[in-house]
């Protein structure tokens, strides 16, 4: 069960077989769970920024900084995609839809841009590098999930 913007939208995923009851009390749950989230206020580019280099740290040190962004931030343009790297100039960009989304699944988006500043396609390196991340698979599902529920066609990169 989630929930998160899109938008001006707020999109609750809850489980189909719930009782009227159970959809209501989830409904209000995950609302609320939500105002909360938002009440400490966005994330910032300087704590997206900050992640990354722990990411790095962490799954990528091995490669010095040539794993290392010049810029990551946060943008509102990207709607068929979760984040996007141009590795020519070393910048990230994560779509703001995700800043409400859990830690562990705004990693693995930051993950797998970092990824493309050493290798630029999905090629079995890259799924390599990424799955260094140890919640790679369970975000990924988390991904395709809300993106079927939402009836987005999202594009891989």
């Amino acid at each position: 069960m989630s929930a998160y913007r899109d938008g001006e939208r707020v999109v609750v995923l809850i489980p189909d077989q719930f009782s009227r009851a159970e959809e209501n009390e989830w409904v209000d749950r995950m609302l609320a769970r939500l105002a909360a989230r938002e009440q400490r206020g966005h994330r910032t580019d300087n704590a997206l920024q900050a992640r990354a280099r722990r990411l790095i740290t962490r799954y990528l040190a091995d490669f010095g900084p040539a794993a290392s962004p010049v810029s990551v931030r946060w943008v509102d343009n990207q709607n068929g995609r979760w984040g996007s790297c141009t590795p020519a100039d070393r910048t990230i960009r994560i779509s703001n839809r995700i800043q409400d989304m859990p830690d562990w699944v705004i990693d693995y988006v930051l993950m797998h841009e970092l990824a493309h500043l050493l290798v630029p396609n999905h090629n079995g390196r890259f799924w390599e590098l990424v799955g260094r991340y140890p919640r790679s698979e369970r975000a990924r599902g988390y991904l395709e999930g809300i993106s079927a529920a939402a009836g987005l066609a999202l594009v891989e990169d």
